[in-house]
């Protein structure tokens, strides 16, 4: 049941959050700051003495994971080499000494990124290894004589994204691979304190974005979608958080891709018409005799004039066949910055919506009950 009264009200959102995860949330723009000193500080500048890598490989699972396709987002298509994200045990088998190699791991424990860590120091590969202090990443860093970036937890892995992902960006800066100044770190931390401010907890709901947003996905089936690679690696992002935080199914897709395949959704069973405008905000929630698909647009403020053509087009096709549909745009003109911008929206919206349902945003019982059934 939704409970959509307890989003006006500040201090029940604090009840309802025991563990904190709004205020992690609101740790983004402290987190860049802090993430650039520390990176300055463990000294991956000298990542450049050897040259650049013939591609970069980034080794997570789950929010540490994340890291690597936000920082192939803000390279960019343009990117000289190939930056890609492996999420399990197994280091490809190309991978080898011309390769950079980053292991991001927030808790420094993580068993698959330590597999694939220990893996590239053995075939000689160039690495950097970002995580926990006095953790197995870190122990594993002094051992092969890698670089090490330590990262302080603002308490859930997920909510220390910026933490993780800064390291990165610089050292990819720092090897001609994209062009992040502290400037823009500057910028977006800055992007990051207004977002945070405009979806406070005491903010009500018709003025809050996070919080409407919240509200008119509550018992809907969520189609995120991007409409650039950039929106859709928030897309992922947005659907991860829909799962980790809210507890909560959610589809992510990215334009061109979704209209050869998801689109089809929109003639299916969850694509009934319901009672009452579909994007009607004030509509009674609790009346509606049937909840449906609802697809969430994510638009980048660069995108490719088909993808334009196509978002315009999947949006009016949707409302057509009484889909409800929310648009949420990227802010600022940097590629970091507008990544930025619909993460942290994506953030804070996925924990009211956990609110809103009456879920604890913060735990994850079955991921800790599942690794206790494989130890």
């Amino acid at each position: 049941m939704v409970e959509a009264d307890v989003l006006d009200d500040a201090s029940a959102i604090e009840a309802a959050d025991p563990g904190g995860m709004l205020r992690q949330v609101a740790s983004s723009a402290a987190q860049i700051r802090e993430a650039v000193r520390t990176a300055r500080e463990a000294g991956v500048a000298a990542l450049a003495a050897d040259g650049r890598p013939r591609a970069v490989v980034v080794a997570g699972m789950g929010g540490s994971a994340i890291s690597g396709d936000v920082l192939a987002a803000v390279c960019g298509a343009g990117c000289p080499v190939p930056v890609v994200t492996v999420r399990g045990y197994l280091l490809p088998g190309w991978v080898g000494a011309a390769d950079l190699v980053i292991a991001v791991s927030c808790s420094g424990g993580t068993e698959e990124t330590l597999a694939v860590a220990a893996e590239a120091a053995r075939r000689g590969c160039r690495l950097l290894l970002v995580g926990g202090a006095d953790s197995p990443l870190a122990d594993l860093a002094a051992r092969s004589r890698a670089l090490f970036v330590p990262v302080r937890s603002v308490g859930q892995p997920r909510a220390t994204l910026w933490g993780l992902t800064v390291p990165l960006i610089m050292a990819a800066r720092e090897l001609g691979l994209n062009d992040v100044t502290d400037e823009v770190l500057e910028a977006t931390a800055a992007r990051l304190e207004d977002v945070a401010n405009r979806c406070r907890p005491d903010s009500e709901a018709f003025v809050n974005p996070a919080k409407r947003v919240a509200l008119d996905l509550a018992g809907d089936v969520p189609m995120v979608w991007g409409s650039s690679p950039l929106a859709g690696t928030a897309a992922y992002r947005f659907c991860c958080q829909l799962n980790e935080n809210a507890k909560y199914p959610g589809v992510f897709g990215e334009l061109p891709e979704a209209n050869h395949n998801q689109v089809m959704a929109f003639d299916g069973f969850f694509a009934e018409q319901r009672k009452g405008d579909p994007d009607d905000f004030f509509r009674d929630r609790a009346d509606d005799a049937e909840h449906g698909l609802h697809l969430l647009v994510l638009r980048d403020t660069e995108e490719h004039p088909q993808a334009r053509k196509r978002r315009e087009a999947s949006v009016e096709l949707a409302r057509g066949r009484g889909v409800a549909v929310t648009e949420i745009a990227a802010e600022g003109d940097h590629p970091l910055e507008r990544i930025a911008t619909l993460i942290a929206l994506a953030d804070y919206v996925t924990v009211y919506l956990a609110i809103a349902l009456g879920v604890d945003p913060t735990p994850v019982s079955a991921i800790q009950e599942l690794k206790a059934r494989i130890a």
